[in-house]
């Protein structure tokens, strides 16, 4: 049956080039991560109540949200959070498999069964529901050394010019800039002036509404189609106030006599941003922090190189002193990672060649086998589009695995090809015939013999499967792809390539010589090991006692080893949470943050520093007792500390900051589960008490 390939070369080198040249397509189709998505797919609802506390956006928010909610198709378990900065979140976490656009559209359905029953506040600010993966993407920084800009320009102009275009680029799911420091005009009320008016503030409020207003006037002078107008005239209102003196001259009552209060009499008026709820700052300048996160199934490569793109282009119309930085980028990691994988592959594939070099003694023999297994290495990269495999950790490092499987049904090709020849002394062709007319059912057998050990391991389910089942996916087809290479183009390139040296004598090489003495050598320890093994193996004793001794050995190493998912690796960044006292004022979080900014900056390995006042990065909330601190640290080679060695040098020297607990860790090793590794664990109040002083006893 194999026998038209040998005769037929041309058709088995068609076959492999179609292999491999699918295989490029699909290469370049095939998205990069760090590692698969493991995690279950998440949607998000945010709610905003202007001048709640937490406390009340529980009972008028998040309890009528949760209960109708609760049971949506798919769902695993549902976490809220409410903070005093009068924001809710909930999200909403369903099970590994889901689809994520069904599920976002089976809780917008709920959401919107329930809208009329929120506080007429919360529907006027809108309810968002978003889906996006939960680890951040990006980080960036846009800052200025102008003392002119102060924070309220950076957000506004980060917000205008480039929060817009970040937001159309592919792949991106969510765009933000952290806080709220959009311009507004600011009405700060006198009590004790409207004490002595006897005014509210849902009168002030009620003026406000009647005086500053958009309005549609209408026209005059449109035809009635009685009499004819000399002309028409559009209306047009002025609007809203857009200036100080506008909102100060808002009449907010008048009295019969004529004499009007005004706005001014009983509040200050300013220019200033809506709220002022974080501070964030680079290196000591102000600057305005853009949060990035991808969309589901994007490619986090390709979207980083476009986001990089995007910041450079927009650059060019940044204004006199102002820049950017990206301080945190998942493609540093992932490029330097996936960058190691690949020299280990290259090294793995070279290492092969010169075994094979060595064992065959043959340069011919030896190409094969590299002309061979890249076929089969290229061609899994079509199975892999195909299963919805991403280009990760995982599949590159079982590639590299897969070269030292692949290679032996070339082996055992040209092995049998020599062994005819040096037997029967007849030509490379008709050797190959005769070795594939015995060797085809075996190799048939040891192809599928390898790919069943892997293919099981890819039923397996939840987050580990999914690690084992993208591994086991592309070693199976890496196997099967070989097997097809074996039959086909191997025997091809043996029966062009091989020549038939046994029987003649020819001169020898110093190549040649060293591979005389290492085979000589080689079987002196082959014969060694056979008569260490004629000696032992009749004796049951010592066999099943060694046997025993490793089964029990393993069992008690297996109980000292630590376990663990994925270990931790150096990513280049470390986080820093602040947590001051309760009711603490923002003003004091930003002072320890900014202390802790110098601290860091000093630290031998790290690059720059970026501090948040009034942002938590685990729940991702803001709080005035609450800040965080990005540590972007130095590339690999250009420092000597690992990140550990620097989180332990930075809790030393942060113990003589005062007032406030300060934690250092490192990003998760398996991004989509949070902002951390470990485990969370959360108390829940079944009975519905609220006694949270009584939880701590």
């Amino acid at each position: 049956m194999f026998g038209k390939f040998i005769k037929r070369p041309v058709l088995s080198i068609v076959i492999s080039l179609i292999i491999v040249f699918l295989g490029v397509l699909a290469l370049t189709h095939l998205p990069v991560t760090q590692f698969p998505s493991v995690s279950p797919p998440k949607v998000n609802i945010t709610a905003e109540y202007p001048g709640a506390n937490n406390e009340l956006l529980i009972k008028s928010v998040v309890i009528p949200l949760e209960r109708a909610l609760n049971g949506v198709p798919g769902m695993k378990y549902i976490a809220s959070d409410a903070g005093n900065d009068g924001e809710a979140v909930i999200q909403v976490i369903f099970n590994l498999g889901t689809d994520p656009n069904q599920a976002s559209l089976n809780v917008q359905n709920r959401v919107a069964a329930v809208t009329n029953k929120l506080p007429p506040l919360v529907i006027r600010e809108g309810v968002k529901i978003s889906r996006e993966e939960s680890n951040m993407l990006m980080y960036i920084n846009l800052y200025t050394k102008d003392t002119s800009m102060g924070e309220n320009f950076l957000y506004n102009y980060a917000d205008i010019n480039v929060l817009s275009e970040l937001k159309r680029v592919d792949g991106v799911g969510y765009a933000d800039i952290l806080g709220n420091r959009e311009y507004a005009m600011r009405i700060w009320l006198k009590p004790d002036r409207m004490l002595a008016y006897k005014i509210s503030a849902e009168e002030i409020m009620k003026s406000l509404n009647e005086q500053s207003l958009e309005a549609s006037p209408g026209k005059t002078g449109e035809s009635s189609g009685k009499r004819s107008q000399s002309f028409e005239y559009v209306l047009k209102y002025p609007g809203r106030y857009s200036s100080k003196e506008g909102y100060e001259n808002i009449v907010v009552r008048a009295s019969s006599d004529g004499e009007l209060l005004r706005l001014k009499d009983v509040a200050d008026i300013e220019f200033g941003s809506s709220m002022y709820d974080l501070y964030s700052y680079l290196n000591g300048k102000p600057s305005a922090a853009i949060v990035l996160k991808q969309s589901y199934g994007s490619n986090a490569s390709q979207v980083i190189a476009d986001v990089k793109a995007k910041m450079k282009e927009l650059k060019d119309n940044f204004p006199k002193g102002m820049d950017y930085e990206i301080s945190y980028d998942v493609s540093k990691f992932l490029d330097a990672s996936i960058e190691k994988v690949i020299h280990t592959l290259v090294e793995a594939f070279i290492l092969v060649g010169i075994v094979v070099f060595i064992f065959l003694g043959d340069w011919r023999s030896t190409l094969i086998p590299i002309i061979a297994v890249p076929v089969s290495l290229v061609g899994t990269f079509v199975f892999m589009q195909f299963f919805g495999i991403t280009l990760n950790l995982i599949t590159l490092f079982a590639l590299v695995l897969a070269i030292g499987v692949v290679v032996d049904d070339a082996i055992v090709v040209i092995e049998a090809v020599h062994a005819k020849m040096e037997k029967s002394n007849i030509s490379p062709l008709k050797a190959t015939q005769q070795a594939m007319k015995e060797i085809s059912g075996a190799i048939v057998a040891i192809t599928f013999l390898m790919a069943s050990v892997f293919i099981p391991v890819a039923f397996m389910s939840g987050p580990v499967g999914i690690f084992y089942r993208q591994f086991s996916i592309t070693m199976a087809t890496g196997i099967i792809l070989s097997g097809v290479v074996a039959l086909t183009l191997t025997p091809a390139l043996c029966a062009i390539l091989l020549k038939n040296h046994h029987g003649h004598i020819k001169k020898k090489s110093l190549v040649d010589k060293f591979i005389d003495g290492f085979n000589k050598r080689f079987d002196l320890l082959s014969n060694r090991y056979i008569r260490f093994l004629n000696r032992v193996v009749s004796r049951r004793i010592i066999t099943f006692g060694l046997l025993i001794a490793f089964c029990v050995g393993t069992w008690l190493l297996s109980g000292t080893v630590p376990s663990g998912f994925i270990p931790n690796e150096d990513q280049g960044m470390i986080y820093a949470i602040i947590q001051t006292p309760p009711g603490s004022s923002l003003e004091r979080t930003n002072e320890i943050s900014e202390r802790l900014e110098r601290i860091a900056e000093e630290v031998d390995g790290v690059k720059s520093v970026s501090a948040l006042a009034g942002y938590e990065i685990l729940t991702e909330g803001t709080g005035a007792n609450s800040g965080t601190c990005l540590i972007n640290l130095k590339d690999w080679k250009d420092r000597k500390e690992s990140a550990q060695e620097v989180i332990e040098q930075l809790e030393e020297k942060s113990k003589s900051i005062p007032g406030a607990a300060i934690e250092f860790f490192q990003p998760p090793a398996v991004p989509g589960y949070g902002a951390a590794g470990g485990f969370e664990l959360r108390l829940l109040d079944k009975a519905g008490s609220g006694d949270y002083k009584k939880w701590n006893r």
